[in-house]
């Protein structure tokens, strides 16, 4: 038996002051909603999916409400679910807006497809009773100013409340991934980050599981999570190769960012390379939440 554990993150990069509590807070209410489906019976995926969705619905972050757009204004969502204990994947990229698409994903789980996306997910979604929304459902005040700074820069960017994913553990020692993001702002309309691709921004198996989140070509680039993965599974320390891994991003593929993973016995564990990484945990035992 497994203590159970729910680790959630809400974006690497530098938050303001100010904001700073907010975010971590936002966090630990997302990593208690995967608590209770845990205390409830439920399994490590139920949990890593309801605690997404709680960030997913928190303008403060990039995933759902409050989500980056492209450099035409559009909404461009990317999700992924995996499953560790027997490897299946759900997966959405260029979802046109849909309230949860973390929801989508999990749908996508148990079906023959991996990941679906752009307007055929859309239609996919829609087939199987999620409804669309307004792009203005979705896009904030705060998210069409940081639009606005990225185009006058002239570059898309990264902005403080990016990805947001969760990591879970059941009382089997069953583990899980699941991660939501909007991407990059002012992303090239048809981009795809490291999220909703199995490998590299999201992975799971019986050993670990990990979602990521900074800069996702890196994470793209160098295979993130499943490398990481799949050193923990060889019997490198969980820690230090996450440490190790989030260098190799930094210095081989220039990018930073950050990552949270979980094993089937060991405690939470996140690291970043950015200035910070909003995050926040529960487990039976403690909880908390920090950035």
């Amino acid at each position: 038996m497994s203590v159970p554990l729910v680790l959630v993150h809400g974006g690497a990069g530098d938050v303001p002051e100010d904001r700073r509590e907010r975010h971590a807070r936002g966090c630990l209410e997302a990593a208690r909603a995967g608590g209770a489906v845990l205390a409830a019976g439920g399994s490590a995926v139920e949990a890593a999916v309801a605690a997404v969705r709680v960030l997913e619905d928190d303008p403060v972050y990039n995933a759902g409400r409050g989500c980056a757009l492209t450099r035409d204004g559009h909404v461009s969502l990317d999700a992924a679910v995996m499953d560790g204990a027997t490897l299946d994947v759900g997966a959405v990229a260029v979802l046109p807006p849909f309230r949860n698409p973390i929801a989508v994903a999990h749908a996508l789980l148990r079906e023959p497809e991996v990941l679906l996306a752009g307007p055929e997910a859309g239609r996919w979604a829609e087939a199987h009773g999620f409804e669309p929304v307004a792009e203005d459902e979705l896009i904030t005040d705060a998210v069409r100013a940081r639009l606005a700074e990225a185009l006058r820069e002239g570059r898309a960017r990264n902005f403080a409340g990016g990805t947001v994913g969760a990591v879970a553990r059941d009382v089997e020692g069953r583990l899980a991934a699941a991660t939501s993001t909007g991407g990059t702002m002012g992303k090239a309309p048809g981009r795809i980050g490291d999220s909703p691709v199995v490998g590299a921004g999201t992975y799971a198996c019986a050993e670990a599981a990990v979602s990521a989140t900074g800069d996702g070509e890196s994470f793209l680039r160098s295979v993130f999570a499943a490398r990481l993965a799949d050193a923990v599974a060889a019997g490198a320390d969980p820690a230090a190769e996450l440490r190790r891994r989030l260098e190799e991003a930094r210095d081989r593929y220039a990018g930073l960012g950050g990552a949270i993973l979980l094993t089937p016995e060991g405690p939470p564990l996140r690291a970043w390379t950015s200035r910070g990484m909003s995050h926040g945990w529960w487990s039976p035992e403690d909880e908390g939440c920090g950035i």
